[in-house]
């Protein structure tokens, strides 16, 4: 019996669920702002159904009006330039306000445009800056690397001087790890290398940067097969430290005076910079006078985190707070996640996020003493962000999940006193909560949303009350493709206790008399969770909603060893990568939800992911062959003993052979038993192929049929790729889990090579 073929109309709908295309039907629901007057009030360019309009939002007024006449603007603009312009889609992206003038680029040329009579005319715009700069507060200069060393440059007159003539290679000003630093797709965009780890001191006099001490750490090699020249294949070659390596990335941390070029080198140890540069990281900070620089250091083990305070005149570092604990001592929980430790203006007292009593808190130290004065806040849920400390009123405020009955990882702003007194929920709803400070802090911008409902973007006051409604998302378009809001579910862990949380994707054109195959899509590492409490999906939830209009149930859950609720349940991964947060208890859940949901088809259950849910994939096929019968691997992290050292001894203890082969793939691969595809890229400098050639290996030792997929010139997030790697994902899956053959002929159209695309891959 030949299979059926699905309906080309399935992959269309898919196709517009994809994370460039989604977006679009979306309007609203995002915004950007950009401040003004010093953050006391903000314009953002936003979707209409008139067009692209630019909006200025003023909090204090409550007003959110047009910025500009577009219509005027463009008529103006098109007489002036002599070119058509379309005042639904005006020609610039950014524009800046100056009374009753606005000055924008358009045409290759920068135009100033009045707004009382609406006339343009072509003005001297600001001086060019170069796109490796990093440019002072005031504008006045920029400082940029150059042959490893730093050097500075006059934006008034472009006069340039040496700031360091020490530099190497081993020993590279600025430079962050060279995975980071030198990426395949930083070099795809004709980029030789990211601009210089540096902040620039609030009076624009000074920059903290570093010298990045890489001597002694491994060499690892990548082949660009098909170099854009069309020469022979090239050795690529980076510095990438492996779990137990004796050497790994330090960053020696310096103080350049930029007219003097005097440098102050800060008189302690290197930091470790397993990650990235400590700068990048956001754990290193200048105190809001100047006077000081604060940053985090961590031992290698993670088991003891320290806060110090670098004299910038002389060089001198005080250690003002140190925590140890028995496993990780982390600053917040999510690995991409800016420090939860705030240091008062006056460098005497420091908030402090710990996860001593279980919960993630604030507490209250003294600098100077190190004693501890105050635990700020307590209780059975995580504070997961400082937002605002008004040290006149001695109040800290900040978002905390937990503290919503239907979904512990749904965010709520809070304030607290700085005494531990008076903590009252600041937006009491059941809500989750995105927020966004201005400069100045005089309100902030909320983003109130569930899974299910699009979200509501607010000014409010400090007290929650709402000053002005900036933006209201319209899920119209969505429904019409044939969305339905996600199920959020909770079920039993697999040790018949423990609660568990997921996000459900119901197939497009559900019916519940049914059969239909299902997919989970797990993330499997510490860092991060897989589900988002928002509307928007995150990363991941994309490629889950495609799926599901495909005609698959798709499940994300959070299982136990997953970061956003308190220190057991995240610890429960310590020294246990290889559960890939809990596989065991996806499969309890994916039991529990098809005794009420008879529509699962649990002998059709399939799993995909990428990284280190690419890991997470392979191992569930290996782990539990009953239940998963077929599954996509991209660029999975296979053996947790040649991955990136930092990450892989921060979440898996110091480096012991038996503990870290535990955590691989590849000495398990003869338990395969279904489908499966695997693929990487090439030139993935963040997570090398060799991490999924070393699994092949084993399976053609083992005699397992599988199907390898390699992009030679791709990097870890296959930007430029996705359009081809969307496709054979859901043609394996449809192929394998449904019985069916893919649409005949389809393809998908290129995602454009954008900001956010590039915002993937570096965060």
């Amino acid at each position: 019996m030949n299979p059926s073929t699905l309906d080309e109309s399935a992959y269309r709908t898919a196709e517009q669920l994809l994370r460039h295309n989604r977006t679009k039907l979306v309007p609203g629901a995002k915004i950007r702002p950009m401040w003004i007057e010093g953050g006391a009030r903000f314009w953002f360019r936003t979707a209409t159904p008139e067009g692209i309009r630019f909006l200025l939002v003023d909090p204090a007024l409550g007003s959110r009006v047009p910025a500009f006449d577009h219509g005027r603007l463009a008529a103006a603009l098109a007489a002036a330039s002599g070119q058509e312009v379309d005042s639904a889609a005006l020609p610039f992206k950014a524009f800046e306000p100056a009374g009753d003038v606005v000055e924008f680029d358009a045409f290759g040329e920068h135009w100033r445009c009045g707004l009382d009579d609406y006339t343009c005319a072509t003005h001297q715009g600001p001086p060019a800056r170069e796109l490796l700069d990093v440019v002072a507060p005031d504008g006045r200069h920029a400082v940029f690397r150059q042959d490893y060393n730093m050097r500075a440059r006059s934006l008034t007159d472009r006069r340039e001087w040496t700031l360091t003539d020490n530099g190497s290679a081993d020993r590279d000003y600025g430079a962050n790890p060279d995975y980071f630093m030198y990426s395949t797709l930083l070099s795809k965009l004709g980029i030789p290398h990211l601009p210089p780890a540096v902040l620039w001191s609030p009076d624009s006099r000074r920059v903290l940067t570093h010298r990045t001490d890489m001597r002694g750490v491994r060499e690892t090699h990548l082949i660009e097969a098909l170099p854009a020249d069309g020469g022979a294949p090239r050795l690529r070659t980076q510095r990438f430290a492996f779990p137990g390596d004796e050497h790994m990335p330090l960053a020696e941390l310096v103080v350049l005076d930029v007219e003097s070029a005097k440098a102050v080198p800060a008189l302690a140890d290197p930091v470790a910079m397993p990650l990235m540069s400590p700068i990048s990281r956001r754990w290193a900070w200048w105190a809001d006078d100047g006077s000081a620089v604060y940053y985090l250091s961590s031992t290698r083990d993670a088991k003891e985190l320290s806060l110090h305070r670098l004299d910038p005149t002389s060089g001198e570092v005080r250690t003002l707070v140190t925590e140890s604990g028995s496993t990780r001592v982390e600053p917040a929980q999510l690995l991409g996640q800016a420090p939860i430790v705030r240091v008062l203006s006056d460098g005497t007292e420091v908030l402090w996020y710990s996860q001593r009593d279980n919960w993630g808190h604030l507490y209250l130290y003294g600098t100077r003493d190190g004693e501890l004065r105050a635990q700020v806040t307590s209780g059975a849920w995580a504070v997961q962000e400082i937002l605002h400390i008004d040290e006149d009123r001695r109040i800290v405020y900040f978002l905390a999940s937990g503290l919503v009955q239907d979904d512990p990882y749904r965010r709520t702003v809070c304030r607290a006193g700085l005494d531990g007194s008076g903590f009252t929920k600041v937006t009491d709803d059941d809500l989750d909560h995105v927020v966004t400070v201005p400069p100045g802090a005089g309100y902030f911008i909320d983003s109130a949303s569930t899974n299910a409902l699009p979200p509501v973007i607010s000014a409010r006051s400090w007290d929650g009350a709402v000053l002005v409604e900036v933006s209201r998302a319209d899920d119209s378009r969505l429904s019409a493709a044939g969305w339905t809001p996600p199920e959020r579910f909770r079920a039993t862990g697999a040790d018949g206790h423990t609660e568990i949380h997921g996000v459900l994707y119901r197939p497009h054109g559900f019916d519940p008399s049914k059969r239909y195959p299902v997919l989970d899509h797990p993330y499997g590492f510490p860092s991060a969770t897989r589900v988002v409490p928002a509307f928007d999906p995150g990363y991941y939830g994309f490629d889950a909603e495609a799926l599901a209009a495909l005609g698959f149930v798709v499940v994300g859950i959070d299982g136990r060893g997953s970061p956003g609720r308190d220190k057991a349940f995240h610890d429960a991964s310590y020294g246990r990568v290889g559960d890939a947060t809990g596989l065991a208890d996806h499969v309890a859940a994916l039991h529990e939800l098809a005794d009420s949901r008879p529509w699962m088809d649990l002998d059709r259950v399939g799993v995909f992911g990428m990284s280190s849910g690419g890991f997470a994939a392979v191992r569930a096929m290996l782990d539990f062959p009953e239940v998963f019968k077929a599954g996509v691997a991209e660029c999975g992290v296979h053996d947790l003993r040649y991955a990136e050292q930092g990450v892989a001894e921060m979440y898996n203890g110091p480096f012991d052979p038996e503990t870290y082969a535990e955590a691989s793939n590849v000495d398990r691969a003869d338990r395969l038993q279904g489908k499966l595809l695997l693929v990487h890229g090439g030139l993935d400098d963040s997570f090398s192929p060799h991490l999924t050639m070393r699994l092949v290996e084993q399976l053609i030792v083992a005699d397992k049929d599988f199907e390898l997929l390699v992009v030679p010139g791709s990097d870890h997030a296959f930007v430029g790729y996705h359009h081809y790697l969307d496709r054979r994902r859901w043609d394996f899956l449809v192929r394998h889990l449904m019985g069916a053959e893919p649409p005949v002929g389809y393809r998908l159209a290129p995602a454009p090579m954008d900001e956010e695309a590039i915002a993937d891959v570096f965060g």
